[in-house]
């Protein structure tokens, strides 16, 4: 397989993962340009190669920017910005995480929190109020075991994480 083609596939691929990540597909894309990149790319390179728009381009670099796994690099005699990521893909899944973490399992900790007790009233049973804050509590135990468990992963040094990461992904007996 030729170079150029490789590049497209894994872009493309990374695109599909992107979407299971709860990120545009557009935005997966240019995040994977960017990986396989050797050197710093413009909003016009950006554009050309994944044959999207300005705006586009910018929304999604912006984005990837917010995420902290996009920086932008500023060269003297240029107008043009250019952009960079993160290639120590350890820091990029922690840094993921992180903003994951922030996304969505944060605002839902604040909702369990919320709602965590019911009290029976004319429309609901005592029966109701009861399965639905036992539901409400089972699932504020997981959330609160994903809490600790990315928690230990965003402050696990490198070495830690790929160890363990290599013991999970071992065949069991």
């Amino acid at each position: 397989m030729q170079l150029d083609e490789a590049k497209r596939r894994f872009i493309e691929g990374w695109g599909t993962l992107g979407s299971a990540w709860g990120v545009s597909r557009t935005m997966a894309q240019v995040h994977a340009l960017l990986l396989v990149s050797v050197g710093a790319l413009s909003t016009e390179d950006i554009m050309d190669q994944l044959q999207i728009s300005r705006g586009n381009a910018n929304m999604n670099v912006r984005a990837l920017m917010d995420w902290g796994i996009v920086r932008k690099e500023l060269r003297p005699g240029e107008r043009r910005e250019f952009f960079s990521a993160e290639k120590d893909i350890y820091k990029v899944a922690t840094l993921i995480l992180k903003e994951r973490r922030k996304r969505e399992l944060e605002p839902l900790m604040r909702v369990l929190g919320e709602i965590n007790q019911v009290e029976p009233s004319p429309t609901v049973s005592a029966e109701e109020a009861a399965a639905f804050t036992q539901m409400m509590s089972s699932i504020q135990s997981f959330a609160n075991l994903a809490d600790r468990t990315a928690s230990t992963l965003i402050k696990a040094d490198e070495n830690w994480f790929l160890s363990t990461f290599m013991k999970l992904m071992r065949p069991g007996p």
